[in-house]
């Protein structure tokens, strides 16, 4: 792998050819993945896409003209501190806010990699392109505003990210809510049972561990095999039994943690500890996402995981 500085001049201007195809592609890779979804959206992406094609066209103009019609292949990935691009898979899912935010990284990068080739350039003719598509790239933001004004008139905007914070909360946060529920609550029983029956903080740890990878497991197959998300628009059943598996085994798991620790009256206060803070979580994302009053979402939280812990202890103290 090579620096920037080791490019010839021929070199570089293939460098700029590749990266102009490569976001001229991952743009038009963002218009058809949003296009269903987010149509007024796509098509500002189909306008950046076009303008990289602009740009690949006048790079491949001038280096016929200067080197001969054979482009060497020379890739971001061949120069040493390029940052890879991330594909849609990756950045779709987080939402149509985080793909205007990658779309506006890749335009700072390209203005940089533009404005410094050109300070090294020696040749007049390719000095003056790269620093006229230095500029263009600069103008990008300004290019996606234009374009996001005319197609995503009016309240367009708005009903996009609205739309977007809808399918976030049906993707992700209600899986997620799901399965931290009913790993911080289902599990309070039998972690506790198991530790007031045995005083022993190891006995509780291990069922703890169980219970929670178990239920982990189980609530993410059900999640995933519940609902196939076409017509609810819930998502793909992968993603969503991945969040509510993960996040059913991280509820459990949190109170568990403490029973590393040998003396038994120690380990079952930090665990209280963990499961006031486990419930406080629950009735803030309650709250924040679901739209769940304050009060209402932690006295209906405080209640189910005071009667499930209390059931624990009673059970290992009988």
């Amino acid at each position: 792998m090579r620096t920037f500085d080791d490019l010839t001049e021929r070199e570089v201007l293939a460098l700029a050819i590749s990266n102009e195809e490569e976001d001229g592609r991952i743009y038009a890779d963002f218009a058809h993945g949003l296009r269903d979804a987010y149509p007024d959206t796509a098509r500002v992406f189909d306008d950046m896409a076009a303008e990289e094609n602009r740009h690949r066209r006048r790079l491949l103009d001038l280096f016929v003209a200067r080197f001969g019609p054979h482009v060497p292949l020379v890739r971001r990935a061949d120069v040493k501190g390029n940052i890879a691009r991330k594909p849609l898979w990756q950045v779709r899912p987080l939402g149509v806010a985080a793909v205007r935010r990658q779309a506006a990284a890749m335009e700072r990068d390209a203005e940089r990699f533009y404005r410094q080739a050109a300070a090294r350039s020696t040749d007049a003719a390719v000095r003056r392109l790269l620093g006229d598509i230095a500029e263009d790239e600069a103008a990008h933001e300004r290019l996606a505003a234009e374009t996001g004004d005319r197609h995503l008139p009016g309240d367009a905007r708005e009903r996009e990210d609205d739309d977007a914070k809808r399918r976030f909360v049906l993707q992700v946060v209600q899986p997620g809510l799901v399965g931290l529920m009913d790993g911080s609550v289902s599990t309070l029983a039998p972690v506790f049972a198991a530790a007031f029956a045995t005083h022993s903080p190891w006995n509780a740890f291990l069922v703890g561990l169980a219970a929670s990878l178990g239920a982990g497991i189980s609530m993410g197959f059900a999640e995933a095999l519940a609902d196939d998300g076409k017509l609810s628009g819930r998502g793909t059943p992968l993603l969503r039994g991945l969040v509510c598996g993960l996040m059913t085994v991280a509820g459990g798991i949190g109170h568990t943690l403490p029973y590393l620790i040998p003396d038994f009256y120690t380990a079952t206060a930090v665990a209280g500890l963990v499961v006031a803070l486990e419930l406080a979580v629950i009735a803030w994302i309650q709250w924040r996402f679901m739209d769940t009053a304050p009060v209402s979402a932690v006295a209906k939280v405080m209640l189910g995981g005071g009667l499930v812990l209390a059931t624990g202890i009673l059970i290992g103290n009988s």
